[in-house]
């Protein structure tokens, strides 16, 4: 619902937001322009004094005005003739024209009315309750992504145009709430909708009838500070009856010319000061560096219109559409999805549809939107709960975990906690588990036990479907088709070929950069954008489950390079070792952000074994700025599987690679890569103390060696692996 909410608001009223963004942007920089440029009084200066030393250059003056940003402009008539200026304090001489800017008086007809009159005003004000609604829908989604308000500026991972959007509103959605809230309240006040508030003196009943009394005489005058005049209107020449009319930042007088007599006043009331702070704060006048802060904040507004339209484009196709999605508060069945990919949100679409079939109201939505309070309606909860990385909440569950330990008690909803994974992987289901294991200790019921799907199996799902379907006593069968992502035609251009003579063939194969179009692009589909770390997906011909591998090149590098080893009956890999230059596969590209040196200066330090080099190489490849990096590369030996040994001497002669450590346990003495790293503690313990980051590639049981290893090293200076994670220094991609 919330996504739904900022999603149509913001394509309808696209252009209407960007022309308010950009022209109240450009308007936020004439109030400190103004400021800058405008002689300004020194302190102390009078009413009385600066009108003395104005009169005395402009007899005829007739009106008096200081602007929010200390600008004072004299009126006056000379022979008959008006005139008008910008007056120096100082001297009461005019210094500079006090015309309007054209530029200014063209952009705030612009931003106010479109120059279309009072139905432009209304145009407008629908354009900044359209914002109102994209700011608080989005900050909303904002705090669901990144789990929770607190976690507000928590890193956030994703595709770039997803995290451009979000980076960009978590920095200026105050700004932009402030100025569409403030200028709804502005165009209410100009059509009358609210009241006016504003108190006059009562007009004098009698003046002394005299004239000729000079302002800088005038006791009321003399107390009043020029930093708090708004206007001194001067009376009418030859007209004793006409007084002079003070306004100040405190209230309305008026002054007897005669004798100078205050005759009346009115403080302004709470009203007036309510209207003229949200005046200042929607134009920046008075508060010219705040001003400068809510245009820079409404620049943002159309980099998020262009990013979200991105963010939309590229989604389109992820999920699936769930039609006849029940609100929250009125289903039977609540289905939570945590998904990072976007896999998930197949099965639970395919899930809905046949509990729906089935006759059940069903709700989907996902894990990171958990709230049990609007589950008014429910009588079960599902959760479809897929891992990140090493047991990490997946993109769409951010925050659940949280959620779920803050509260005092566990809904009193049967659950069922559903696990998608690879059992190839360590850290199978751990989310999941974690999830279940979590609600267990809330005392959660349970409606079935925890339950996982390997790599995406139908089978596994139709089976557990048939569990849930006698657990509510229903006919459930769950037909699952997946979905497979769209792929590119790559052909191979060359392959430097390993280890065949010890019975463990290893390629380095290298494709040519696919063409994409110029839609790909700006959309980053295709291999439109990719990175050393991120994925590359293969469907192997006969197979259903595509087969991942960590890329080993940036698209700067101009080619698609990957480290593969054939796996005895390995139906992926099997093909992949069988090709030849000019062949060709079909692949797709997965994004891991959450394998990426990232761009500081601190060092590096790179960790593999095996096949695990390849990401790792493509970062020292990539190493363009020379950052120091260190390459600790475990192999079984030198002439069977020492990939990329010919490419580390230049790589080291550029300075991408400042130094290389090898471990062979194929040997005399077998060495592995934990044992080169305590071979080098002081060295490692120095760099990380320094700031370093740890990045990990290769198999399971080397990952969990290198951590001991690592935890042994730091264990005098306090750190520790877990803490490294916590602090985003120690990253793994482990298979």
């Amino acid at each position: 619902m919330i996504r739904a909410l900022h999603r149509w608001p913001g394509l309808l009223a696209l252009a209407l937001v960007t022309i308010l963004g950009l022209s109240g942007a450009a308007l936020s920089v004439f109030p400190a322009a103004e400021r800058i440029a405008a002689p300004q009084a020194e302190a102390g200066l009078t009413v009385a004094a600066l009108a003395d030393r104005i009169q005395a250059v402009y007899p005829g003056v007739e009106q008096i005005r200081r602007s929010p940003s200390g600008r004072i402009t004299a009126y006056w008539f000379d022979q008959g003739a008006p005139g008008a200026a910008v007056i120096n304090p100082a001297t009461g001489e005019g210094v500079a024209s006090a015309d309007p800017n054209q530029a200014e008086r063209w952009l705030t007809n612009l931003h106010r009315s479109l120059f279309l009159g009072d139905g432009g005003r209304i145009a407008m004000a629908a354009g900044a309750a359209a914002m109102l609604i994209l700011s608080l829908s989005g900050a909303t989604l904002v705090a669901r992504r990144v789990g929770g308000w607190r976690r507000w500026f928590s890193p956030l991972r994703g595709p770039l145009a997803g995290r451009l959007h979000a980076e960009i509103a978590r920095i200026a959605v105050v700004g932009l709430v402030l100025s569409s809230t403030t200028a709804l309240w502005m165009t209410a006040s100009t059509f009358d909708l609210l009241p006016d508030g504003g108190v006059l003196p009562v007009a004098p009943a009698e003046v002394s009838g005299e004239t000729g009394f000079a302002p800088g005489r005038m006791p009321t005058l003399r107390r009043t500070p020029v930093a708090e005049l708004r206007e001194l209107s001067f009376p009418y020449p030859g007209d004793a009856t006409d007084v002079f009319t003070l306004k100040t930042d405190r209230g309305t007088g008026y002054l007897d010319q005669g004798d100078g007599a205050l005759l009346a006043w009115a403080d302004l009331t709470g009203w007036e000061r309510v209207s003229e702070t949200i005046y200042m704060l929607h134009t920046g006048q008075g508060a010219a560096t705040l001003g400068l802060v809510l245009g820079l904040m409404a620049l943002g507004v159309p980099a998020m219109g262009a990013t979200g339209v991105l963010v939309w484009l590229a989604g389109r196709p992820g999920r699936p559409r769930i039609r006849g999605n029940q609100p929250a508060g009125r289903a039977e069945t609540i289905l939570l999805v945590g998904s990072e990919g976007g896999s998930t949100w197949g099965f639970a679409a395919t899930l809905h549809a046949a509990l729906t079939k089935a006759g059940q109201s069903v709700h989907v939505g996902p894990m990171s939107g958990f709230g049990p309070e609007r589950y008014t309606n429910a009588r079960r909860i599902i959760l479809l709960a897929a891992t990140y990385g090493d047991g990490a909440a997946p993109a769409s569950a951010k925050g659940f975990l949280d959620r779920l330990n803050a509260t005092d008690r566990a809904p009193d909803i049967p659950l069922a906690v559903l696990g998608f994974g690879d059992r190839s992987f360590p850290a199978y289901c751990a989310f999941a588990k974690s999830v279940a294991t979590a609600a267990e200790a809330k005392g959660w019921p349970e409606l079935l036990p925890l339950d996982t799907i390997d790599r995406q199996s139908p089978q596994d799902f139709a089976r557990w479907g048939g569990a849930l379907g006698d657990a509510l006593g229903i006919e459930l069968e769950l037909t699952h088709q997946p979905v497979q992502p769209q792929t590119t035609t790559l052909t191979l251009v060359s392959r430097r070929d390993y280890g065949a003579e010890v019975q463990a063939p290893t390629a380095i194969l290298r494709f040519a950069l696919p063409r994409v179009s110029l839609w790909q692009r700006l959309i980053g589909g295709g291999f439109a954008r990719f990175q050393a770390g991120d994925l590359i997906g293969i469907l192997p011909n006969g197979g259903t489950v595509p087969r991942l591998y960590s890329l080993a090149s940036g698209r700067r590098d101009g080619f698609i390079e990957i480290v593969v080893k054939k796996h005895p009956g390995g139906l992926c890999s099997g093909q992949l070792m069988a090709l030849a230059p000019g062949d060709t596969v079909s692949g797709f590209l997965r994004p891991n952000p959450g394998f990426r040196p990232g761009r500081r200066r601190a060092p590096l330090i790179l960790i593999g074994a095996g096949t695990g080099i390849g990401p790792l190489a493509g970062f020292i490849r990539g190493n363009a700025r020379r950052r120091p990096v260190h390459l600790f590369f475990g192999m079984r030996h030198p002439d069977s599987d020492f990939f990329y040994g010919e490419d580390f001497a230049g790589w080291q002669d550029e300075g991408r690679l400042t130094g290389l450590v090898t471990a062979v346990s194929r040997g005399a003495r077998p060495h592995y890569v934990q044992d080169a790293l305590r071979g080098e503690a002081a060295q490692v313990a120095d760099l990380i103390r320094n700031g370093a980051r740890v990045m990990v590639c290769g198999g399971r049981d080397m990952a969990a060696g290198v951590a001991d290893a690592l935890a042994e090293i730091l264990a005098t200076s306090g750190l520790t692996p877990a803490v490294l994670k916590a602090e985003g220094r120690y990253v793994e991609d482990v298979y």
